[in-house]
């Protein structure tokens, strides 16, 4: 009987806990869960500070999963080191769990820069994990004022799940717009207005340059006054594992199409593994729910000793705040074909006759649609891309094309 251990309870866990249970269904699975609680979806977190959902809502698989899978979980355990000559995972309480295979899903883990004085700071948080939320919300009142450094995903989505419950939210990026990483400045225009008309003011091309209590100074000169200091900067892939065990890691752990490692029967998958992105042909951390999920099943497959690749891995987003919705996928590079409102934007770019990449913020358009075509690399003169231009809709593929890709519909 083969014995699997995950590290990492995560949604690429669960995938892997599904994959590998699709090829083999007697194999001994352990799984070991820094985190005291079963795989949740970790993008409703802020949704649970705004009271649209609950712990058991947030939950990404029934109550039995591990039951009915046969799965023995370790909660609040972590690896401490893989030995791959011994073929043995050690834990933090010196157990060792061996393995024929081990699949390292550990995610990432908040960066802080230093900062003086932030040691004197009381109440101070991350907003990454469920646990992170429970403590933010024990300390948040009618009248807290919020400092959210950090104007990406993180702090945004902090920003959205407080704003109702706190007297005031700012917040702060060294970046000169919001989701920098994620959106050009035209697209951070419309959702940065969108945020302050909401209530949420910003201070950027800024930083923090000291802290003296509850009051931050800014290197502006300018100065805020808090109560509470969210801590939203950026995440590192967690690599030490594999990086110790003479694995090759870069930014994150390297894998292969099959979610392997450069050492035999170590695999990695999810935010701490770095895989190809289809639309640059590089390697890159694909730090999204939907590569997770599918890189942690291709690992859990092939684990059990099945054949399978996830060479369809690309970057994309779908975010929203307050109900403005922005979805952008692949990569932005080549021509570019746009339509713009004071309220909306759409672009598209096109590049040596394929869809590259696109952004949409404030547009109702069936997104997929567009992802497909770059994730399946379509020769846009295979359909009526003027057509597509002006709205996803499976009407400008041929009826042949129709036929295979959505199951008959002509």
């Amino acid at each position: 009987m083969k014995k699997y251990v995950i590290i990492g309870n995560g949604v690429a866990a669960a995938a892997c806990i599904e994959g590998i249970r699709s090829a083999d269904s007697e194999g001994e699975i352990m799984v070991v869960s820094r985190e005291k609680h079963p795989v949740y979806c970790r993008p409703l977190i802020s949704y649970y500070l705004q009271g649209k959902t609950d712990t058991e809502r947030m939950l990404y698989r029934s109550p039995d999963f591990y039951e009915r899978n046969a799965c023995r979980v370790l909660y609040g355990r972590s690896a401490a080191k893989i030995d791959p000559e011994a073929r043995a995972v050690t834990l933090d309480d010196g157990a060792v769990l061996p393995y024929d295979s081990v699949c390292v899903a550990a995610g990432s883990s908040p960066f802080v820069p230093p900062m003086e004085g932030l040691d004197g700071v009381k109440e101070k948080y991350s907003f990454m994990t469920l646990d992170d939320t429970l403590e933010l919300e024990k300390a948040l009142t009618e009248t807290s004022r919020v400092l959210i450094v950090g104007a990406g995903l993180i702090g945004l989505k902090c920003a959205e799940g407080i704003l109702e419950r706190v007297g005031s939210v700012t917040v702060c990026d060294l970046a000169d717009r919001v989701l920098s990483s994620v959106l050009d400045a035209d697209c951070a225009a419309i959702m940065q207005r969108w945020l302050e008309d909401k209530g949420v003011s910003f201070l950027l091309a800024d930083s923090v340059e000291r802290f003296k209590g509850g009051k931050a100074e800014m290197k502006s000169g300018a100065s805020v006054d808090f109560d509470v200091l969210v801590l939203a900067v950026g995440v590192r892939p967690n690599t030490a594992l594999v990086k110790d065990a003479g694995g090759n890691v870069n930014r994150g752990i390297v894998v292969s199409e099959r979610m392997e490692t450069s050492i035999p029967d170590v695999y990695a998958a999810g935010d701490c593994a770095e895989g190809d992105d289809v639309t640059t042909g590089q390697k890159r951390v694909l730090a999204i729910l939907p590569n997770a999920y599918m890189q942690g099943r291709t690992a859990g497959v092939n684990m059990a000793g099945g054949s399978e690749v996830f060479d369809k891995g690309m970057p994309m987003n779908s975010i929203g705040f307050f109900g403005l919705h922005a979805m952008t996928a692949g990569s932005y590079d080549g021509e570019v074909y746009e339509e713009k409102t004071d309220g909306s934007l759409k672009r598209l770019f096109t590049k040596d006759g394929f869809l590259k990449g696109f952004m949409l913020i404030g547009c109702d358009e069936r997104a997929g649609i567009y992802t497909s075509l770059i994730r399946d690399k379509v020769p846009l003169a295979s359909i009526d891309f003027d057509r597509m231009k002006r709205g996803a809709t499976t009407a400008a593929f041929s009826s042949e094309i129709r036929r295979k890709k959505f199951g008959g519909v002509v």
